[in-house]
């Protein structure tokens, strides 16, 4: 049988996880095929996606008949989700199994709400954690400053760790930071860390669309020719990205990590989300092509992932034309433009995305349980308390 490009991909070094989850493909074998014929091999979830799922269909109806009578929408969210998270991981066990634990990992996210409350974060993690209970399951926790300190407790205790919203490598280096820390933690009370393993998700084409239009505001005004605005637009994500994975390889090679890898510690691999394009003037998977190399992971919604499958080109490029990454993001910097400013505010607007998509979840559930006569407790909708 051909190996068809996402195969390939996967064989550059490249892990392909589906940024997606739903919970009738978990069952109709649409999940499990994708894992045979796509070589995927692991899957994110987001508050976004379980709002799209709940608001579609039927499937959840019989899980909502029989644990929703007498719980709180959020009690009764979270137990739709770990059990769709869970189930996943079960499709993925001999992904994991075959890689020795390296990969076929799903990702369950805490509150948007806890993104600045380290102690909640943890709590709610802990919680996750226990409720999925694979070892395959990576829990997600935002790149914000509070969020640091969450990640080096929670991989001290044993949890894997997804940090998600990173868009600047300024983060990057603190999560990384963290991440040896609570390896460091677990070395110091004598605990073992061969069962640990974290991703840190690097956004990508979200940059580009805040850069593009600030490029574009720029050359409306004059400030730039429209020439110049063509020649920058999107390249910034791309180049943030391909010097974060410069840090990464700079950092898990350092003396630090060396004594950690010594104990058993596995790197913590560059994760590039966001990869579905929005400029429909750009190629559809350039995001993919553009950042394909050992040690990492590419999320892709399944339009992406699709179009991979159709005419992307594999060939490893994360490591390829790091000069001329540098020299765009200075050229971007000169046009007025701060990238550690863009960062900041996607980081804001991703977790304020997520927490409408968090209250939009919870009010289908409302809906959906009135609509099926099962009465859900009547307490604020907020999952923290």
């Amino acid at each position: 049988m051909t190996q068809n490009r996402l195969g390939q991909l996967h064989d550059a070094g490249q892990s392909i996880w589906l940024d997606y989850i739903n919970r009738t493909m978990l069952h109709d074998g649409d999940l499990a095929r994708r894992i045979r014929d796509d070589a995927l091999t692991g899957m994110t979830s987001n508050p976004t996606m379980f709002a799209k799922a709940l608001a579609t269909g039927s499937a959840y109806d019989d899980q909502i008949r029989f644990d929703g009578r007498g719980i709180t929408a959020y009690e009764l969210f979270e137990r739709i989700a770990t059990t769709d998270v869970r189930d996943a991981c079960d499709l993925f066990r001999r992904v994991y199994d075959r890689t020795g634990g390296g990969d076929g990992y799903v990702s369950i996210e805490v509150s948007p709400e806890l993104a600045y409350k380290p102690q909640g974060s943890v709590a709610e993690a802990t919680r996750l954690w226990a409720a999925v209970d694979r070892p395959n399951a990576m829990i997600k926790i935002p790149g914000t400053i509070e969020g640091v300190l969450a990640i080096r407790e929670l991989t001290a205790a044993g949890i894997n760790v997804n940090i998600t919203l990173l868009f600047s490598r300024d983060m990057h280096r603190r999560v990384i930071d963290a991440y040896m820390a609570g390896l460091e933690d677990r070395v110091a009370a004598g605990k073992p860390l061969s069962s640990i393993h974290s991703v840190a998700s690097f956004f990508v084409s979200r940059v580009d669309t805040e850069v593009d239009g600030l490029l574009e505001d720029l050359a409306r005004r004059g400030s730039i020719d429209r020439t110049e605005r063509d020649v920058l637009g999107g390249k910034t994500g791309i180049a943030n990205a391909k010097l974060a994975y410069q840090l990464f390889r700079t950092e898990f090679a350092s003396p630090r990590w060396k004594r950690l890898a010594e104990h058993g510690g596995n790197i913590q691999r560059p994760l590039w989300a966001s990869t579905g394009v929005k400029n429909s003037a750009y190629r559809d998977v350039m995001y993919v092509e553009a950042l394909i190399g050992d040690d990492t992971v590419v999320t892709m919604p399944p339009k992406t992932l699709d179009a991979f499958r159709d005419h992307g080109v594999v060939a490893k490029t994360v490591d390829e034309h790091t000069a001329d990454a540098e020299a765009a993001l200075a050229h971007i910097e000169r046009m007025g433009i701060s990238v550690s400013d863009v960062a900041a505010k996607l980081l804001t607007d991703g977790l304020a995305s997520f927490e409408e998509s968090s209250t939009a979840a919870l009010n289908k559930l409302k809906q959906k349980a009135a609509a099926l006569d099962v009465e859900i407790a009547d307490i604020p909708l907020s999952r923290v308390t």
